[in-house]
């Protein structure tokens, strides 16, 4: 199938995995701003892409277990064939940052880890041994 020819009618695709692994899969999702749909899809085609490159050499593409979010939220960004400025990803991958910077605080200061002081223009840990309170 050529690149006109693309078909763009949605299937389901099922897997079986250890609980363990799809919550690690959830969290990382998340960390990314991205379903586990978007997650998953984009996983599979960065390593397609790798397996791809290196089949006529013969041996396996170089792993890398953690990923790199950044470059697979990239890849999402890009998905649809688009073309987006320096600016624009920038944007986009900031506000995603920006959001999950600002829910970590609300977590940690909910769980009494750290504390915002404006007094002292910002958060330290909870506790903090030099008088900060």
């Amino acid at each position: 199938m050529t690149d006109v020819e693309v078909d763009t009618e949605r299937t389901v695709v099922k897997t079986y995995l250890p609980a363990y692994q799809k919550e690690i899969w959830q969290e990382h999702a998340a960390e990314l701003d991205m379903s586990q749909s978007e997650y998953v899809r984009a996983m599979v085609q960065a390593g397609r892409k790798g397996f791809e490159a290196d089949r006529s050499e013969g041996r396996s593409a170089p792993t890398n277990p953690g990923g790199d979010g950044l470059e697979t939220r990239i890849l999402a960004l890009l998905e649809n064939g688009q073309y987006l400025s320096w600016d624009t990803l920038v944007e986009e991958l900031s506000n995603s940052f920006e959001d999950r910077l600002e829910s970590a605080l609300d977590s940690l200061q909910q769980a009494n880890q750290i504390q915002y002081s404006g007094r002292h223009g910002g958060y330290t840990v909870s506790g903090g041994t030099d008088g900060r309170q």
